[in-house]
Formats: C-alpha cells, structure tokens, sequence
C-alpha cells in the first residue's frame, strides 16, 4: 500500500494545490481519465466543504488529505478541524422542496461520482473510495 498526505490552510484558493496533488496521483498511479474527472470533482468539493462548512474559513485551521493506494482503489481521506456534521441530516438536492436552494448539491455529487463514500468521526472525517477497475 502506498500513502501521500498533504494538510492545507483552510483558504479556498488552496483548491488549486489539491487540483496539483490529485494531477500527481494521476501521473504515478496511472490513473484513467474516467475516474481522474469524478476524482478531481468530488475530493475538490470535498475540501472546499471542509474548509467552508467544516472549517468556517478558519486559515488557522487547516484540511488534511491522504490518499491510500492499495490494489486496485485508490482511497482520499479528507479531515477538516472543525466540529462535524450529522450526514444523516442532509436533505435530498434533488426533492421538488430543495431543488431552488443553493446548498446539499455537494454532498449529492461526491456520493454520484465517487464508488463509496463514508462519514467518520461525526463528519469531521470523510473517506472517498474510486475503484481502478
């Protein structure tokens, strides 16, 4: 198994160093450009929650990602620090009641692209899982 792990600044222009990292993985795990796009689309938001919503835009705070290789899934473990959220309270993006509203379309799209998705640590911890196959 291999491992790479980075920690960010929660500031959102700290996006483009994740986008570096996951360009990485790409060139030395040959990743395919069919799970590079869902990869690139769900950790990227997955950070920018951490940094918005788990974080509160704190600089002092900052996003830790790790990324196991092992087989064939690669695995991204995004922590922020702040104090989690219930992931059993989020509203469905796609009900005639939210589809106005511009929040939960994050959540919905990382669950879609990614091929498993877990909350750990009260949502402080999310572990997104692509298979290579």
């Amino acid at each position: 198994m291999k491992t790479i792990k980075i920690s960010i600044p929660s500031l959102i222009e700290n996006i483009k160093i994740i986008e570096s990292f996951i360009d990485n993985a790409k060139e030395s795990f040959e990743i395919n450009d069919d799970i590079y796009g869902n990869i690139m689309i769900s950790v990227t938001e997955c950070i920018s929650n951490a940094i918005i919503h788990g974080n509160q835009n704190d600089k002092n705070k900052l996003v830790h990602l790790e990324l196991n290789v092992e087989d064939d899934t690669l695995k991204f473990t995004i922590e922020d620090e702040g104090v989690g959220f219930d992931s059993n309270e989020l509203k469905d993006p796609t009900a005639p009641e939210n589809i106005e509203k511009t929040g939960g379309r994050g959540i919905f799209l990382i669950k879609h692209l990614s091929d498993d998705v877990k909350f750990e640590e009260n949502g402080k911890k999310t572990i997104l899982s692509f298979y290579m196959i």
